[in-house]
């Protein structure tokens, strides 16, 4: 079953951010635009990668007025232990959700049956908390904080602009389309 189009699930969660753990809900996202980055575990291989990608690319998250949130089962200590230990992961400045029981995994959807660890799993959620853009990938597959950014900018257009769409490879200032019963065909 689909979650686009659905809202995010209430949840309360321990997380580790800026230095202090702090307590985050589904609340905390309403009126901005979020990301919800879900990955296996810390102190892994792929994972630091894409969770430093993420974080070099953190200022043009934040122009774009997108919180991101990390989210894996471990706890929000591991979390801290992670950040202070491993170069990539200490460039962090987002929030690193902690689910050690597995809440919010559950919630979108993302968790592995019989395992405990959530799938590599992205979601963009809107200012109105509605699930906007999923991406799931296998294990050893890991994600483009610059194809999310132009992921994210379209989905931003598309809410700004009703009535346009963005097509394959769009990129912010380009052409969008229009749909209607005189374009049918002649793409």
């Amino acid at each position: 079953m689909s979650i686009i189009n659905t809202e995010i699930k209430p949840f309360t969660a321990q997380a580790f951010r800026d230095g202090k753990f702090v307590t985050v809900t589904d609340a905390d996202t309403r009126g901005k635009w979020s990301v919800f980055f879900f990955y296996p575990a810390d102190f892994t291989f792929v994972c630091p990668t894409e969770l430093e990608d993420l974080a070099d690319n953190h200022a043009t998250f934040e122009q774009l007025g997108v919180e991101i949130y990390s989210v894996s089962t471990d706890t929000h200590f591991s979390h801290k232990a992670w950040h202070d230990s491993s170069p990539a992961i200490g460039k962090i400045k987002f929030t690193m959700i902690g689910d050690p029981n597995g809440t919010v995994t559950n919630n979108f959807g993302v968790m592995r049956e019989g395992q405990g660890l959530a799938d590599r799993g992205t979601f963009v959620v809107d200012p109105d908390g509605i699930i906007q853009l999923v991406e799931i990938t296998s294990e050893g597959v890991g994600r483009n904080a610059e194809e999310l950014i132009r992921k994210i900018k379209a989905a931003q257009y598309v809410r700004a602009h009703p009535g346009e769409v963005c097509p394959a490879k769009w990129e912010e200032g380009e052409t969008t389309l229009a749909p209607s019963l005189d374009l049918v065909g002649k793409i």
